[in-house]
């Protein structure tokens, strides 16, 4: 490994290194933030609603679970070009790991909330709460605990699905690594930067979760 061409080729390539990772964490942030909020809805719904939606909310849950990623990705790229909606790459790309991200979500939060003793919502029915402010008020604050290290390993997986986003054509940080490599043939070195790269972002996702999950902890 010569390391003084590497650290000359990686400065030369910067500009380029840190776009793609831009379009990482965008995209990868971006997928989570909306995939979570989506994800609420789908697991109050398996929860909570009436047995047709629970029955429709299943098949999307155990449908988009049980495809893998690099399929999603293409589906949403091509079928919804076939459909007349104009998605470029990086919009489809996002929209396949947003749904991943809510069928993922909104499992972990139907689970975190039947794990919830039904004492708790005959409780709040009693003091004459409506359903709207149990769930926000005493339901949410308790699923949030439990969910919380589950999503975060669900935020980690969604930032390393989005490498998979480069077969339709998104320069995230590895496609734009590859990029580099083409150039100046160093696949070691450049791999290994990646892969040092990825590690920092999970870990800082991970460290993230971990001070939150603490700050939101009942005392003991």
């Amino acid at each position: 490994m010569n390391f003084e061409f590497f650290l000359a080729d990686l400065w030369a390539a910067r500009a380029n290194l840190l776009a793609g990772l831009w379009q990482t964490v965008l995209i990868s942030a971006g997928s989570v933030a909306l995939g979570t909020l989506l994800g609420l809805l789908v697991g109050l719904g398996l929860s909570y609603g009436r047995l047709p939606l629970r029955i429709a909310l299943r098949i999307y849950t155990d449908f988009l679970r049980g495809t893998p990623v690099f399929v999603l990705i293409l589906a949403c790229y091509y079928i919804f070009s076939a459909a007349g909606l104009d998605l470029d790459a990086f919009q489809a790309g996002c929209l396949a790991l947003t749904l991943f991200c809510s069928s993922h979500v909104g499992e972990i939060l139907r689970g975190a909330l039947n794990a919830i003793p039904a004492g708790q919502t005959e409780a709040a029915k009693s003091i004459g709460l409506t359903f709207g402010q149990t769930f926000t008020s005493v339901l949410l604050p308790q699923a949030l605990r439990q969910m919380l290290p589950t999503w975060v390993n669900t935020a980690t997986e969604i930032v390393k699905a989005s490498t998979l986003l480069s077969v339709i054509g998104v320069v995230e940080f590895l496609l734009a690594v590859q990029q580099v490599i083409s150039r100046t043939y160093l696949s070691l070195e450049f791999y290994l930067f990646a892969g040092l790269v990825y590690f920092v972002l999970n870990f800082a996702i991970e460290q993230a979760g971990r001070a939150v999950e603490r700050r939101i902890a009942i005392p003991r």
